[in-house]
């Protein structure tokens, strides 16, 4: 059972640890060597490297305590496959720019859309 799904059967909700609300602009579907994104996950991560590591900041983004470690960013994919994210906002995320809300969890991440 994911980390989520047992927060959601408990019935207590976890509380995240930290939450932030990103745009994922034309410039987070691309790794810094050029080469297009290919999950919901590597963008969004792409988008915590160009706000910590390469200074691409987008208007609406806004800083986190838990993604500006290096180390913490390599976890995000496994994060994502832990939480919740719907099949409609991965399309969304892949197929365009969306204002995303990203609240953290000691083991996993939930990711909604928030703007399209």
């Amino acid at each position: 059972m994911s980390a989520a799904l047992a927060a959601f059967s408990s019935g207590a909700l976890a509380q995240p640890i930290d939450s932030y609300r990103a745009r994922l602009s034309k410039q987070d579907h691309y790794n810094s060597s050029g080469d297009a994104l290919i999950s919901a996950a590597t963008i969004i991560r792409q988008d915590r490297a160009n706000f910590y590591v390469f200074g691409k900041l987008d208007p609406e983004d806004e800083y986190d305590t838990f993604f500006n470690d290096k180390a913490n960013r390599a976890r995000l994919e496994k994060m994502l496959s832990r939480g919740s994210i719907s099949d409609n906002d991965i399309e969304s995320i892949l197929n365009g720019t969306p204002l995303i809300r990203v609240d953290i969890h000691a083991e996993y991440v939930v990711v909604t859309i928030e703007e399209h």
